[in-house]
């Protein structure tokens, strides 16, 4: 490896983008770049989630410029060997072990000639030809019960058999707020909830179970509780009959040995920001469906470089369940040359080696913080 470069981007978006933890209208990222020896770059990107990874941009930068370059440049860049240096070089900082692991591979398969979802499937051991699109659900950001009906039946037309209510904010009113969305859609529309931590555990069976008597047809529902109560999650998921994902409870290996011991959900969300990469997560992955659960990847609020390695992970080994890969459906448009695009809701993946991306377009340079 020859040199790490490293770039800030704020990329906007169409419409707010609002959960139970934080209203956005950018996308906030670090772009990573990893050059070889004969000059070909892999990209990866470090999403600045503050409620939900605590990594920020300055630091997400700096461990990327520092500790994660001092354990790459001047070594074998092939993922194999690269990957694990990654991972032991810093603690935490898992948004910046995602953009270099991403970048890794990336890399790989550009000097392999091959589409990242094909690197992956080979690097994964999984026989057959990797996908070359992947369906995604859409968010509804987190609203009225009029508000989050008008989103739906705009999200429909937009082309999403299959819609995420972002509830949580107000217990009280969010069986109101999914009747009236499924009031709208009708019964063909897939309805799935992430409460993003939202409720605490009593208040999640109330709610769920309210749902359930109504007939509302939820799908899944995706991280009731708090984040560290594992306990709490496995209540929620012994005592009601729809599926309960885990997302903010699981980061790493350890997170999913503790809700495999508890049984405290039927499905995990795993994210390369929150589990440090792709190497990670194919981990993640495999040892969760080893152990019967459902397993789903899901993103942060990432741009097209994210999202492309993401959709590319389910495209190689593939996921019991619709995964979330709308984020950067969000973006007004992508910031990059080439790379994955969005066909009402698919994810279109790029047919040229590793993301396909070849760096920004015109008007697309960071906003500050160029480092090289």
């Amino acid at each position: 490896m020859r040199e790490v470069r490293t770039r800030r981007l704020s990329v906007p978006l169409h419409t707010p983008f609002v959960t139970a933890l934080r209203r956005t209208t950018t996308i906030e990222t670090v772009l990573v770049e990893v050059v070889d020896s004969d000059g070909v770059s892999g990209w990866g990107e470090a999403p600045q989630v503050w409620q939900v990874t605590g990594d920020s941009l300055a630091g997400s930068q700096a461990c990327l410029d520092g500790p994660i370059a001092d354990a790459v440049v001047g070594r074998d860049a092939d993922p194999r060997a690269t990957a694990s240096l990654v991972q032991r070089c810093v603690v935490g900082n898992r948004s910046a072990k995602m953009a270099a692991d991403v970048a890794l591979h990336d890399l790989a398969a550009r000097r392999a000639g091959v589409p990242l979802a094909a690197h992956l499937a080979s690097y994964a051991g999984v026989a057959g030809p990797a996908a070359t699109q992947v369906r995604t659900d859409v968010t509804l950001s987190a609203g009225s019960a009029d508000e989050l009906a008008r989103a739906a039946i705009a999200r429909v037309a937009d082309g999403f058999g299959t819609l995420k209510l972002k509830v949580g904010t107000d217990a009280a009113t969010d069986l109101d707020r999914v009747r009236a969305v499924r009031e709208v859609v009708g019964p063909h529309v897939a309805l799935r909830l992430d409460a993003n931590q939202g409720w605490d555990a009593f208040e999640a069976v109330r709610v769920i179970t309210a749902l359930e008597d109504a007939g509302a047809d939820v799908e899944v529902v995706e991280q009731p509780v708090p984040a560290r109560d594992v306990l709490g999650l496995a209540h929620v998921t012994a005592h009601v009959e729809t599926p309960v994902m885990a997302d903010e409870s699981l980061f790493v290996l350890e997170d999913l040995v503790e809700i495999i011991r508890l049984d405290a959900a039927d499905l995990v969300n795993v994210k390369l920001a929150k589990c440090g990469g792709l190497t990670p997560a194919l981990e993640l992955l495999r040892v969760a469906g080893l152990h019967g659960f459902g397993t789903f990847v899901g993103s942060m609020m990432e741009s097209h470089v994210g999202l492309g390695a993401a959709a590319s992970l389910v495209a190689a080994v593939g996921t019991t369940s619709l995964p979330d890969l709308d984020a950067a459906w969000w973006a007004t448009a992508s910031p990059y040359a080439g790379g994955p695009h969005y066909v009402g809701d698919r994810l279109v993946l790029s047919a040229a080696p590793g993301l396909g991306i070849d760096g920004l377009q015109p008007g697309g340079e960071p906003t500050e913080g160029e480092r090289a």
